[in-house]
């Protein structure tokens, strides 16, 4: 059974006499004043299957948390991760490692993906109520703001998609033939070369008419290959398979990329043959990140990946945050946002401030109702100084505290990757956003308690 805690850990912390030194001591400081953080993460590592008792032990819960904090408070990769546990006293002295022992990459992946974003934002709530007993932020002041956090993926198109499809497709056929191992013979044509020939050649050329054709030769690779595939499904289930664990990968598989294939297909025909506007809510931009959406802000470039709200309070703590689904309008989560912090700190703040993309005569109207005593709004849109805010003055200084929200957007995206998610799957795309949240929030409230 995994340990919560490193016993035969060194008595000695070493930590050097520098900014982030310091910081890495109080925020070990922090963790050991919360012992219940390690509850919720070990019930995280406890729904994990495990193979078996033999073995090490692993790492335990504290190192766990203590190495996903080090990877996002330093934005390295895991591999580098793992170096810096074994090169540097500080870090090793953070992450609580048993002596002489030093996890590998994949045992930092392994166990560090397992933090659910639930944990993550529990943690969160933790560290803000600490943040409301040392006075340094009591949630009376509030602003919010979006942005984008793109998802791991190429720039899409209908070719990179066609050949991303044929590509699975063929690892597929290959993986059936593996199975059988001799037992029946699998019959099908591997079109991964015409594809990429295909896919690359629509980039280079110019024309509707000449593309059609490339498209069309595209499609029917791909089409073919999905008729190889379904004949490879009935040929495997007719023989006795040995290696069931990999038969079941091996249909979930099926189950999972062959829609999206079909999807990618479909769209392909209705933008190119028929000339089709597909709606972005129909689109699908990746076969390996489905879930991504596709966001327009403005006249801006468009972004692939999920929008967020954010709110913060004054002392540049990130009070919440939440993952939208699709591309909602900011006037539709304001009093949403408003809401969720109101459940959280059991009063409305006294004033809040909103980018101009979030003004709406409902939206001020609903926020004052709830109690909120000033709130401006960067853009008027309409709206009267005298309705926002008691003065002309309040409404300025609630403007520019708005505008410090900008630079705390920088900050998570620029120095905690929240400018692009590097872990797959939505429900690791949640776990990395807010892991990054708490690891901004952490050295902001240890830099708040050593001034």
């Amino acid at each position: 059974m995994r340990k919560k805690h490193t016993v035969q850990r060194s008595i000695f912390e070493v930590y050097p006499e520098h900014e982030t030194g310091d910081e890495l001591k109080a925020i070990s400081h922090w963790l050991d004043q919360q012992p219940e953080l390690l509850d919720w993460v070990a019930g995280d590592v406890k729904n994990r299957a495990v193979k078996n008792n033999s073995g090490r032990e692993g790492l335990t819960v504290e190192s766990i948390l203590r190495c996903a904090i080090l990877k996002q408070y330093h934005q390295v990769s895991y591999k580098d991760l793992a170096f810096c546990l074994m090169d540097s006293t500080a870090c090793q002295s953070f992450a609580r490692l048993s002596p002489g022992w030093y996890p590998k990459r994949s045992v930092l992946q392994n166990c560090v993906s397992v933090i659910s974003d639930v944990t993550w934002e529990q943690i969160n709530k933790c560290l803000l109520q600490c943040a409301v007993k040392e006075k340094v932020e009591r949630g009376n002041m509030l602003r919010i703001d979006s942005t984008v956090v793109d998802s791991p993926i190429h720039e899409p198109s209908d070719s990179s998609l066609l050949w991303d499809s044929a590509r699975v497709l063929i690892r597929l056929l290959k993986k059936a033939d593996e199975l059988v191992e001799g037992l029946t013979t699998i019959d099908y044509k591997n079109h991964r070369r015409l594809a990429k020939k295909r896919a690359r050649a629509i980039v280079y050329t110019r024309g509707k008419e000449k593309k059609k054709l490339l498209y069309k030769d595209l499609i029917n690779a791909v089409e073919k290959t999905l008729i190889y595939l379904d004949d490879a499904v009935v040929k495997v289930n007719s023989v006795p398979i040995t290696e069931l664990l990999s038969l079941e990968i091996w249909h979930a598989q099926i189950t999972h990329y062959k829609p999206l294939i079909q999807r990618v297909i479909t769209q392909t025909k209705r933008r190119v043959f028929a000339d089709e506007k597909v709606p972005a809510s129909e689109k699908i931009v990746s076969i390996f990140e489905e879930h991504t959406d596709i966001i327009v802000k403005g006249s801006r470039d468009i972004q692939y990946g999920h929008k967020i709200n954010l709110s913060t309070g004054k002392s540049g703590l990130v009070l919440d945050v939440v993952i939208e689904e699709g591309n909602p309008a900011d006037t539709d989560k304001c009093i949403p946002m408003l809401e969720r912090h109101i459940d959280y700190y059991g009063q409305a703040p006294r004033q809040m401030a909103a980018d101009g993309g979030y003004a709406s005569i409902n939206n001020l109207a609903a926020a004052k109702a709830l109690n909120v005593k000033d709130m401006a709004f960067h853009k008027k849109r309409g709206l009267e100084v005298e309705d926002m805010t008691k003065s002309a003055w309040v409404y300025r200084k609630l403007r520019n505290f708005r505008a410090g929200i900008e630079a705390g957007i920088s900050c998570l995206k620029r120095v905690y990757g929240l400018g692009r998610c590097t872990w797959k799957g939505l429900k690791h795309f949640k776990s990395y956003v807010w892991s990054s949240v708490v690891a901004h929030n952490l050295t902001v409230f240890s830099r708040l308690l050593s001034t």
